[in-house]
């Protein structure tokens, strides 16, 4: 039987952005803006997603990821009292809560690295940071140096062999889990995380709460080494990710196809996406906006656990700078939708309920049926029925044959409800310039 998260559709919410946040955090009292954040449920629910990963959440000084304290909800969102009901909501539209996990570092104003500050060598937090040296000192003149994560010294490393350290965190698991009934993890730079720790972590939430999700940040390597029943259930697919606005950009479906085929151990388990709160949004990116449509096609029904970054169902644009990512993090309301709403809107929340009401989109085997630079056909398959994705990234219209590997007479149009003919095993399909096609096929 599937779990959530291999039905999962998600919806990615960056909530200091979204709610246009204080970009600092003054501590003047709590703000609640999960007011904001609660309209968004029936949103996501209407389009047809299951999931939402929201993060970060947890008090900080700055962006999120800068710490102070685990164990409360960052006062510029609101308080942990607040964050406790948009979980309840979200459970009750039946929508599971992933938040962000970030353990690789902590803010300056954490309680073990300012007791470092104050105490030094006599301080029993000591050993909780990496590289902790009396001899040296660090650009804040703080009289001892650290390892900070890439040279970022408002970010010092937590040394996670440390068991004391581990303990810590796993305990702030346990908070999260008892206090605000969450339904997973992403681990922030899981890419550096220590693998000991990640075991360690998986043995422990499996016997804090059935099905519980741990999901990696990682951007680079053979994701079977962060991916497998030891360890982390899912990874992002950076791979994917690149692949296919490259893919569209260069008119070359080859790249994204041979991605698929490399990741197939593992591909159904993997987190995917288009853009996210450290990419330039994918309307930025393609060099044809009416690539968007295929694009979200692919995203959705080609392997992986699909996520949209919020803002991308209207098509919101947005690039980062050399010093800054606020564009790709803007202050938008669900109340927009009236505003904002385009025809991919509609789309991107047919394309969740497919997913979502489809088992082959589950755990279905991936065949590729077509493969050309500008057309590209595949299928996922389950015991007697499969699912066919057909998309074109030319500004022509293309009428193309596509080989259908079960024994059928008929295709479903999943977007229209249309039933359009088999004939000798073939599918002639009419896809229009820049458009897509996802066919059900049942088994005679």
């Amino acid at each position: 039987m599937s779990t959530w998260y291999e039905k999962g559709v998600f919806y990615h919410m960056y909530p200091l952005g979204m709610t246009g946040a204080p970009k600092q955090n003054t501590k003047e009292g709590v703000t609640n803006r999960f007011d904001e954040l609660n309209d968004w449920i029936p949103h996501i629910q209407k389009l047809g997603f299951n999931a939402v990963y929201i993060g970060p959440l947890f008090e900080s000084s700055s962006h999120g990821y800068d710490t102070k304290d685990y164990r409360l909800v960052d006062r510029r969102l609101g308080d942990n009292e607040a964050f406790k009901n948009f979980v309840k909501l979200c459970h009750q539209s039946e929508i599971q809560v992933v938040v962000d996990g970030v353990f690789n570092h902590t803010g300056r104003e954490f309680f073990a690295f300012k007791d470092i500050q104050e105490k030094r060598w006599d301080s029993p937090y000591k050993d909780w940071y990496k590289g902790v040296n009396f001899n040296g000192n660090s650009p804040y003149n703080d009289g001892f140096s650290y390892e900070a994560w890439q040279g970022h010294y408002e970010l010092p490393c937590l040394n996670l062999w440390n068991p004391d350290v581990r303990n810590y965190l796993f305990d702030v698991i346990q908070f999260w889990i008892d206090t605000f009934a969450i339904d997973g993890i992403r681990l922030d730079c899981a890419n550096v995380l220590d693998f000991n720790f990640m075991k360690e972590m998986r043995q422990k939430t499996s016997t804090m709460k059935e099905d519980f999700w741990l999901m990696g940040e990682v951007i680079h390597g053979d994701y079977a080494r962060w991916v497998n029943p030891e360890m982390l259930h899912s990874v992002t697919n950076y791979e994917l990710h690149k692949s296919l606005y490259s893919g569209f950009n260069d008119h070359n479906f080859f790249e994204i196809a041979h991605n698929v085929r490399r990741l197939e151990a593992i591909h159904r388990k993997l987190y995917t996406f288009v853009d996210n709160h450290d990419e330039d949004r994918i309307a930025s990116k393609l060099k044809i906006k009416e690539h968007l449509l295929p694009v979200y096609t692919c995203l959705f029904t080609l392997p992986g656990i699909p996520s949209v970054y919020y803002g991308g169902e209207w098509g919101v644009e947005g690039k980062r700078t050399r010093t800054s990512d606020e564009e790709l993090r803007p202050a938008l309301k669900a109340g927009q939708d009236e505003e904002l709403h385009v025809p991919l809107t509609d789309w991107i929340g047919k394309l969740g309920k497919i997913h979502q009401e489809n088992p082959e989109y589950h755990d279905g085997i991936y065949q590729e049926l077509l493969l050309t630079n500008r057309q590209y056909a595949f299928a996922r398959k389950a015991e007697k029925s499969i699912c066919i994705t057909a998309v074109n990234n030319d500004d022509q219209d293309v009428t193309i044959h596509v080989p259908v590997p079960i024994h059928a007479s008929t295709a479903e149009n999943l977007f229209t409800g249309d039933v359009l003919p088999i004939e000798n095993g073939k599918l002639a399909l009419s896809l229009k310039g820049n458009g897509g096609v996802v066919l059900k096929i049942r088994e005679d």
